[in-house]
């Protein structure tokens, strides 16, 4: 069957025929026989000319490694070419040729083959009022006033820039030029490809009706450039772990279990402050805490007890201050988190007293029970533990795991302890960061999870509080399209039952 296809779909020339052999012929199967030996010549052709080419592109691309070596080596501070300021004539030519080429590699003046759907970089949509946007994660809204600094200066920036271009005289028409101004501005659109710059597209009203006058920008992104090479050594780095707590055995002796495993035996510099609130259950918590030290030999924690009402600012904050040793790195935690030892180095790695401090988001797990329904069983809590939009969430609204140092965290004023309950006090925190001098190194990570559990919201909360709790509760559950699935599980089994 493959030799009739091949046969028949292959393109011929003009006066080539191939007959096919008859199957009762005497010469059918050498006939079979040579056009296998000539396909197989053909495709053994087709493999020695694609290595040539391979290794073609392998010399070019050595050779333009070695040519940025060189530029590095002559210009240490850029892996491009640098201004020489001294010669403002040539610096002015180098920096005008590299924005040329930036704007040629760019799908500016004509469109890039691309090898699939997901190769294309989307545009965002933007008015004088609002930015409209296709990536809107889960708590981010399709259209919403770009409320950032940054971003609004950047955006206002570029429709200022096209006015000034489209209010420039260009020297040919006599006829007294319409003059225009940001509220001509009808519509613009832009997206930023990482290694070659932002483009934009903006829209103006013409001078009649239905006339438009369309402008493109385009910032390059400039030379990449070496700021800092250092060696960083974690070996002596200890963390310390706080967890406030009130009830929950159950949980702590599962937090117990990955603090073991992960923060003892793996990774080893660590050291445990539970803070535990009232005395319900704490008879049960201690004894979980003390086996643990006995049978991994582990003498590193601390057991403070409070006889008042849970607030988890106030059992971080005296978490924190209790510590008598040298600086430290804390890590505010829940009894419901689950972390790897790759997160610990993390946590080390983007935290420097008086520089930074570390919010990073986590991957919170959805309710296994609508995940897992279908199955016959629910799988071990490490095997759920994967990072796919079908098994949870960047949990990008929440700022109560951070890492910092002990001092930072004591200059900055740590927690507001007028905040009770449940919600509020890591967003003053993370706040207060960010209002000071500290970078703040804000990414996803993929070492650190929160596990489901389900959420009471208390009468209690206040309002906002309340509301806050029940938005949580909501997205705790499943994805968008798990949820839509119990919505209309009715009318799918009745379906089911009319077929």
């Amino acid at each position: 069957v493959s030799i009739v296809y091949m046969l028949a779909c292959t393109p011929k020339g003009d006066n080539q025929h191939l007959a096919l052999p008859r199957v009762h012929s005497p010469t059918a199967k050498e006939g079979y026989e040579a056009i296998l030996q000539e396909r197989e010549e053909q495709h053994r052709n087709y493999i020695i000319s694609l290595k040539k080419q391979i290794a073609q592109l392998k010399a070019e691309l050595q050779g333009r490694t070695e040519q940025l070596k060189n530029m590095q080596n002559q210009y240490p501070d850029s892996l491009d070419i640098w201004p020489d300021h001294s010669k403002p004539e040539k610096a002015q030519a180098n920096l005008l040729a590299f924005l040329r080429s930036q704007v040629d590699k760019a799908e500016v003046h004509s469109g890039v083959k691309l090898s699939t759907e997901y190769a294309v970089v989307p545009f965002e949509s933007f008015t004088l009022q609002k930015v409209y946007q296709l990536e809107t994660g889960l708590t981010r809204h399709p259209e919403e006033k770009p409320v950032r600094k940054d971003k609004r200066d950047e955006l206002i920036e570029v429709v200022e820039l096209a006015v000034g271009s489209l209010n420039k005289p260009d020297g040919v028409s006599k006829a007294k030029p319409h003059v225009y101004t940001a509220s001509d501005f009808v519509e613009g659109i832009y997206r930023t490809e990482k290694n070659k710059g932002t483009l934009y597209e903006l829209t103006f009203k013409g001078d009649a009706k239905h006339q438009f006058k369309k402008i493109v920008l385009f910032r390059p992104f400039g030379p990449v450039m070496k700021v800092k090479n250092e060696n960083v050594n974690m070996a002596d780095t200890l963390i310390n772990v706080i967890v406030p707590l009130a009830k929950r055995a159950s949980k702590f002796r599962q937090f117990m279990q990955n603090f073991r495993e992960t923060g003892i035996q793996q990774d080893g510099r660590i050291h445990l402050t539970v803070v535990y609130f009232g005395k319900e259950q704490m008879n049960e918590v201690k004894s979980i805490l003390e086996n643990t030290s006995k049978s991994a030999n582990f003498k590193n924690f601390t057991f403070i007890q409070l006889n008042e009402e849970f607030s988890r600012g106030k059992g971080l904050d005296v978490g924190a201050r209790f510590w008598k040793g040298n600086n430290v790195v804390l890590f505010f935690c829940d009894v419901d988190i689950y972390f790897t030892a790759e997160f610990l180095n993390s946590c080390r790695l983007n935290t420097q007293p008086g520089k930074k401090v570390f919010y990073p988001v986590l991957f919170s797990q959805y309710n296994p029970s609508i995940i897992y329904g279908h199955h016959d069983s629910i799988p071990s809590l490490e095997q759920q533990l994967i990072i796919k939009k079908e098994t949870g969430f960047w949990r990008d609204f929440g700022f109560g795991m951070t890492c910092q140092y002990r001092s930072d965290f004591i200059n900055i004023g740590g927690f507001d302890l007028d905040i009770k309950g449940w919600g509020g006090e890591d967003v003053h925190l993370y706040r207060k960061y960010l209002h000071s001098n500290l970078m703040v190194i804000r990414t996803p990570v993929r070492g650190l999870f929160h596990l489901w559990h389900e959420k009471q919201c208390l009468d209690e909360l206040t309002p906002e509080q309340y509301k806050m709790c029940m938005q949580s509760k909501a997205m705790n559950e499943a994805s968008h399209g798990q949820l839509g699935m119990l919505v209309f599980k009715q009318e799918i089994e009745t379906h089911l039952h009319r077929q």
